[in-house]
């Protein structure tokens, strides 16, 4: 287990020493987030759009033409990673997710996206999660110890998802180590955590290490089997915070011009659910913006969950806060007069830019894109 965490170690280090001589392209419209921003989200999962250097330049072309101006690219996804990784080759010998071989989407997606003068964020979008319907996957199963555990012993598992435990210093470093490799090694504008990053479902906790850290710092006392105890949920969550403040903090040492966003859910129930305190994030200045994920069915609902989300920022995090917008899941598109109208929402609530969920459904919108929406 040393020689392994050792090697998680290497690349942070490196990374620290060569700080000062890393910082590459800036791209014109980089870390000015308060002038808004239109985001959308491209990933590997029901998409073409990363599968070859010619399908990256057609994303790159659909994006401008739509009036985008950041792309959050996938990453990090179903326990691979989608750049040629040094850390996962020494670790596991799977350098990058084998559907893209000697290829390097994330690379070919930064040269095309800044070719147009858009910003490209590598999207972290697996955060601590370990595998998809895999009973935690290549790397629970080479570190089972790294394992998020339940009130009854289980692994933890959430709609699907099987979960490393986020509280555990081995595990932060793991996936802290990949996010810090991609600051160093990748002309990116930015990196984006989301509903996995920081985060863990609030079922977990369990596992012998917080246990004993609990009992630590509570005179003894077991933590409450009630995983949704308001203090437990606290405690854990704040222990996530923590966690990002130092992430941010080691970003910013090495590109202090990078900007550090996150997705998470929306609150509280992002807190209660999968500990993510984004309010706090922000408070403590440990993200540069937050995009929560407001997916609703109706506009009625979308506007009243936005209004509950404004409700938690102060007047002076109002510009760091931008809506996440949903185009499309499992093939379903809304209405071009519901998007007319949750765009038409942001607006009026002085919400100055969003991002989309996701490309797909970006390509089903492009006439309003390239006509209405530009200009809004």
């Amino acid at each position: 287990m040393k020689k392994i965490i050792n090697i998680l170690l290497i690349p942070i280090t490196l990374i620290t020493l060569l700080s000062c001589n890393s910082v590459k392209h800036v791209n014109a419209l980089k870390n000015e987030p308060s002038s808004g921003i239109k985001g959308v989200w491209v990933t590997n999962v029901a998409s073409t759009a990363l599968d070859s250097r010619v399908k990256i330049k057609e994303t790159v072309a659909v994006c401008k033409k739509s009036g985008i101006t950041d792309i959050y690219v996938v990453t990090w996804n179903r326990g691979k990673t989608l750049y040629q990784s040094k850390i996962m080759k020494d670790v596991f010998n799977v350098p990058i997710m084998e559907r893209f071989g000697d290829r390097d989407p994330l690379q070919e997606m930064i040269e095309e996206g800044h070719k147009a003068g858009l910003r490209v964020h590598a999207w972290f979008e697996f955060g601590f999660a370990s595998s998809f319907g895999e009973n935690g996957g290549a790397i629970l199963n080479k570190f089972p110890d790294w394992k998020a555990i339940d009130n009854k012993g289980n692994l933890v598992s959430k709609n699907g998802f099987e979960w490393m435990n986020a509280m555990n210093p081995e595990v932060q470093n793991f996936v802290k180590s990949l996010v810090l490799e991609v600051v160093k090694n990748y002309d990116v504008d930015g990196i984006q955590g989301d509903d996995r990053l920081p985060a863990m479902p609030s079922l977990g906790g369990y596992d012998k290490y917080t246990v004993a850290l609990y009992k630590k710092e509570h005179q003894g006392n077991l933590p409450p089997n009630d995983y949704k105890d308001p203090e437990w949920l606290t405690w854990r969550a704040d222990k996530l915070t923590v966690f990002l403040g130092k992430l941010y903090k080691e970003v910013k040492a090495i590109k202090p011009k990078m900007i550090v966003s996150m997705a998470p859910s929306i609150h509280p129930w992002a807190k209660e659910e999968y500990l993510q305190d984004w309010p706090t994030w922000l408070k403590k200045g440990y993200c540069d913006y937050v995009i929560p994920q407001v997916y609703r069915k109706t506009i009625e609902s979308y506007t009243s969950t936005l209004q509950s989300q404004m409700e938690y920022l102060p007047e002076n995090q109002k510009n760091k806060f931008f809506s996440g917008v949903l185009l499309q899941v499992n093939g379903v598109n809304p209405s071009e007069d519901f998007l007319k109208a949750m765009i038409e929402a942001n607006r009026k609530m002085g919400i100055q830019g969003e991002s989309f969920f996701f490309y797909e459904g970006l390509k089903a919108f492009q006439d309003y894109f390239s006509e209405e929406y530009i200009n809004k």
